[in-house]
């Protein structure tokens, strides 16, 4: 019989300093932290900084003090990435050992003119390091996995199967890489984010897998969108407004389908934030990987109206 207690909860957010928060960010910040806080969990931070050519200076100092507007306040320490690249490259070296990576001498233009999908045309070249980006040999391909809001989400085969990027060819960890060695690491038990990555998440079981790390729960929330085009710093979505922090919480609760009480609407940000704990209920979530915004003239999003 087994007498273990239940693992304690552990999850994050992670954004990267590519620009300051807005209202998708809120989304996935509010919910992944109304996840953990009503799991009596902890809520970790963790700033992506593993690409400077598109990073703000400034940027991560100004997510920090936002979240602290917002009365999202983190556990523990802030971990950076531009702090753990000897971590990253420690895994490549050994992989690189056992004969698990090669380089790449293929450009994106050459891998879309096949088809979309790497081949993997360089597996047995042995190329050299220059100008190459490095692969991983995928020996345990995931076609399937489970979301606890989209539900069973499969993979195309040939993506499944692909040898994908573990280090890029200007010498940047590439994203999968870093974001589940950083999981891993702090034992994360359930990775809560956008259904914008959706699609990475099986190549993340099979680098959990490849490393014998326990895999977390996934629960990919419903993307923000306006006239179909999802909120993002790419797309100039405007920053989040931290002098309407309470109405902009509400407008994310009732964007997540909790439907906070008129009365909320003007209350203190610590009296929204508990009464957002204490009713979060993740069934009420919208099922569906977007939700259409409806804008008022003075630009504050009304209530969504799902898609």
């Amino acid at each position: 019989m087994n007498n273990s207690a239940p693992k304690p909860y552990i999850g994050r957010f992670a954004p990267s300093p590519s620009g300051p928060l807005h209202f998708g960010s809120l989304i996935a910040a509010l919910g992944s932290y109304l996840q953990a806080k009503r799991s009596q969990g902890s809520w970790l931070l963790r700033i992506e900084d593993l690409d400077p050519p598109r990073e703000i200076p400034g940027a991560a100092d100004d997510i920090l003090f936002a979240l602290d507007a917002f009365g999202l306040h983190w556990d523990g320490p802030v971990v950076y990435q531009s702090q753990r690249l000897d971590a990253y490259q420690a895994v490549l070296d050994e992989w690189a050992n056992l004969g698990l990576t090669y380089y790449c001498h293929c450009s994106r233009k050459t891998i879309t003119e096949s088809g979309g999908f790497y081949t993997g045309h360089c597996r047995d070249l042995g190329l050299s390091a220059t100008q190459a980006s490095t692969r991983l040999v995928m020996t345990n391909p995931v076609y399937e996995f489970y979301d606890q809001l989209q539900g069973s989400v499969k993979i195309p085969t040939a993506l499944a199967e692909e040898d994908f990027i573990v280090r890029r060819r200007d010498g940047f960890y590439a994203y999968n890489l870093a974001v589940v060695l950083d999981d891993a690491a702090a034992g994360i038990t359930e990775v809560v984010r956008g259904a914008d990555l959706l699609e990475p998440t099986g190549r993340q079981i099979a680098l959990y897998q490849r490393l014998n790390a326990p895999i977390p729960n996934w629960l990919h929330l419903p993307l923000a969108t306006l006239s179909g085009q999802k909120l993002s710093k790419q797309n100039h979505a405007p920053a989040l407004d931290l002098h309407q922090a309470g109405s902009q919480l509400c407008q994310a609760l009732a964007f997540l389908g909790q439907a906070p009480p008129a009365s909320l609407w003007q209350g203190q940000i610590d009296e929204i934030l508990n009464w957002a704990i204490a009713h979060w209920q993740l069934p009420h979530v919208p099922g569906t990987t977007q939700v259409e915004l409806k804008c008022t003239e003075n630009s504050h999003f009304q209530r969504p109206a799902l898609l």
